[in-house]
C-alpha cells in the first residue's frame, strides 16, 4: 500500500494552486515553532480550493497526533490507493512542517509553510516530492489551501444496522429506494435491498469503508471483472439513532449540487 502521501494526491492533482481568503482576526500574530505545534495538534480537513467549497469526493483528513507524527485519510480516485490513517513523520520549524513517510524505496516529502492558524482554520502553501531511489519522481507545488478542524470523530458510532435512502433530488449511485446497511468493526459492510418485502444481501465482492472524523469513504465492486466504485460521504450527524449525510459532487460539466442522505440505526452491533 503506499503511504501517506496518496491523501495528498487528490487534491494536487485535481485542483492545482488555488488562493483563498485570510482566515479570521483572531490568528496568532507569530507563528513561531511552539504556537505552530501546540495550534496544529487535532483533526483537520480540506474545506475550500480555488476559493470555492471543495466537492468531498476530493476531500483528505490530516489528523496531527503530536508535533512529531501525524496519519492522513484518503480514498483516492487517481491511484486507487486506500489509505486509512496511514502514519507520518512530522517536523516543524517556525511555520515550516514537513509531513514524511517512507514504504520501502519510496519517500514521499510534503513541506508546508503555515499562513495562518488558529482553533478552527488553517490556510497552507505546500511543497510535494515523491522520491523513488532517491530520484524525485514526481513533484507538486501549491499556493493555498484552507483546512478546518474536525471536532467529532464518528468512527465507532457508524457501526451498526441502518435503513435509509437519500433525500436530495440528485445523487450519482443511489437509485431512491429504501435500503439497509451494517457497517462491520472490520471496516466492511452488507448491502441489503428489499424484495417482496424481505430484506436481502447483495453479492459485491468488495465491500469496504472507512471513517476518519466526519468523512465516510466507501468502495465496492459487483463482481470479480467489475469496475470498482468508490463514494464519499460527510456525515453531519449521528443523533438519537439518526445519521444524515451531506456530499458537495461535481458534474462533468463542472456545475456542482448537494446529496443528501438520511437513516435510521435498526440495531447496533
Amino acid at each position: 500500500m503506499k503511504k501517506i502521501m496518496n491523501w495528498v494526491l487528490a487534491a494536487t492533482l485535481v485542483c492545482g494552486a488555488s488562493v483563498f481568503t485570510a482566515c479570521s482576526d483572531d490568528d496568532d500574530e507569530s507563528l513561531n515553532t511552539k504556537n505552530v505545534s501546540e495550534k496544529i495538534v487535532g483533526k483537520w480537513m480540506v474545506s475550500e480550493l480555488d476559493g470555492q467549497p471543495c466537492p468531498t469526493n476530493w476531500k483528505t483528513v490530516l489528523t496531527f497526533e503530536s508535533s512529531t507524527k501525524a496519519y492522513g485519510s484518503l480514498s483516492d480516485f487517481f491511484s486507487l490507493s486506500w489509505n486509512e490513517r496511514v502514519l507520518a513523520d512530522v517536523t516543524i520549524n517556525d511555520n515550516k512542517v514537513s509531513v514524511v513517510s517512507e514504504d520501502g524505496n519510496t519517500k514521499n516529502v510534503l513541506d508546508c509553510t503555515i499562513l495562518s492558524l488558529n482553533d478552527k482554520e488553517m490556510l497552507m502553501s505546500s511543497d510535494w516530492n515523491v522520491y523513488v531511489n532517491g530520484n524525485s519522481v514526481q513533484h507538486e507545488v501549491y499556493e493555498k489551501e484552507r483546512y478546518e478542524r474536525i471536532t467529532k470523530d464518528y468512527k465507532d458510532a457508524i457501526i451498526g444496522l441502518w435503513e435509509g435512502k437519500v433525500t436530495s433530488e440528485d445523487d450519482e449511485h443511489t437509485d431512491g429506494e429504501l435500503h439497509r446497511w451494517k457497517y462491520n468493526a472490520n471496516g466492511t459492510y452488507d448491502y441489503y435491498s428489499q424484495e417482496n418485502g424481505v430484506w436481502k444481501a447483495g453479492s459485491d465482492v468488495l465491500a469496504e469503508y472507512f471513517v476518519d472524523g466526519t468523512l465516510l469513504c466507501t468502495r465496492w465492486k459487483k463482481t470479480a471483472d467489475s469496475e470498482e466504485l468508490r463514494e464519499w460521504w460527510e456525515i453531519e450527524s449521528i443523533k438519537n439513532g439518526v445519521m444524515k449525510w451531506k456530499a458537495l459532487r461535481q458534474r462533468e460539466d463542472g456545475s456542482t449540487y448537494t446529496a443528501t442522505f438520511e437513516m435510521s440505526m435498526i440495531y447496533e452491533l
